[in-house]
């Protein structure tokens, strides 16, 4: 293992010490020689923050060289994402890229840059589905109840989000789509007061990622009645997925990986994205991810591309369809 990492650290500054005549140029070129920065384009706290803050620690470990987290928050990730979209792509200024800053953000925003041309996909780390919750008070057990229910009463219901155009509303917007449902859209600033009131009954419904409900559910205050992805979560063995209850498309989740900004030297590239998905294999990592019920996605970097490519159509089909712009 340590003789692999050799070869690729010494791939990439043989790559990056080549001047276009062939020769070598100055060895301090070498990959890395001083501290790389990961941002994180949050408030501290919750899954980004807890991903940039592990694999920092991790990847400085396996690279040899000190890697610091900044939260650089504001704007719904566009702050951050801006300041990594106009850094020099020379490796040392890496970002946290996720569902919202590289999903749901180009979807229903003019961005000040283009979420896909202006970075360079690096690693994808890991996700968790967003997961449908009901309070016990309302009368319904399962999905297929809810959407009775919501049928029989049009415009009474109402569903808390994460504020507009996050994932909690668009995969909401897509359920009703499917569902022909008439359900109010009751947006917030942030999931935590979202579920503040799904819990005081102000709302009916909630589509949050798994790690916000986890707590609720286990302590009975909350009811789940089916999860996104391609398969049951381990957390919640016993809740189904939309898939199986005849939903299709309902196979987002939410995403975190490692971005840089574009024109990232494919030698960089390379060594990063291997180093990444060597620690994704490792059971402490796993457990440390697990604590905002992630799961590893390890990826290459092509695939993790498509990935951003697919995610970003999937939820501009859904903005346009449902009229959804947030003009900032």
């Amino acid at each position: 293992m340590h003789d692999a990492r050799r070869r690729n650290l010494l791939g990439v500054l043989v790559a990056l010490t080549m001047r276009p005549d062939g020769r070598h140029a100055s060895a301090q070129a070498a990959y890395p020689n001083r501290t790389i920065r990961i941002i994180a384009p949050v408030l501290p706290g919750g899954g980004v923050d807890l991903v940039a803050r592990t694999i920092a620690d991790r990847l400085g470990r396996a690279l040899g060289q000190s890697i610091v987290v900044e939260n650089q928050s504001g704007g719904g990730g566009i702050v951050g994402s801006l300041a990594v979209a106009r850094a020099a792509p020379d490796g040392y200024t890496l970002m946290v890229g996720y569902v919202g800053t590289h999903g749901t953000n180009p979807a229903v925003r003019k961005l000040p840059y283009d979420a896909l041309k202006d970075f360079t996909p690096i690693a994808m780390v890991g996700g968790t589905p967003n997961i449908l919750i009901v309070p016990p008070t309302l009368p319904v057990n399962t999905l297929r109840e809810l959407v009775q229910y919501a049928r029989a009463n049009p415009g009474k219901l109402s569903y808390g989000s994460a504020g507009p155009g996050t994932l909690t509303h668009l995969a909401m917007e897509q359920f009703k789509v499917e569902a022909d449902l008439d359900v109010v859209h009751i947006p917030y600033r942030g999931i935590g007061p979202a579920i503040t009131d799904i819990l005081g009954g102000q709302t009916q419904a909630l589509f949050p990622g798994l790690a916000a409900a986890l707590p609720h559910i286990r302590a009975g205050k909350m009811r789940p009645l089916a999860v996104t992805g391609q398969q049951r979560h381990r957390l919640v063995p016993d809740v189904p997925t939309f898939d199986e209850l005849g939903y299709k498309g309902f196979d987002g989740v939410q995403w975190y990986g490692i971005v840089g900004p574009a024109n990232l030297p494919a030698p960089i590239v390379k060594l990063l994205s291997d180093e990444i998905n060597k620690l994704l294999v490792n059971d402490e990592l796993r457990e440390r991810l697990s604590g905002e019920a992630l799961e590893p996605m390890p990826m290459s970097p092509d695939e993790f591309a498509r990935y951003m490519r697919d995610d970003i159509a999937k939820w501009t089909r859904v903005a346009k369809e449902r009229n959804i712009s947030i003009v900032d």
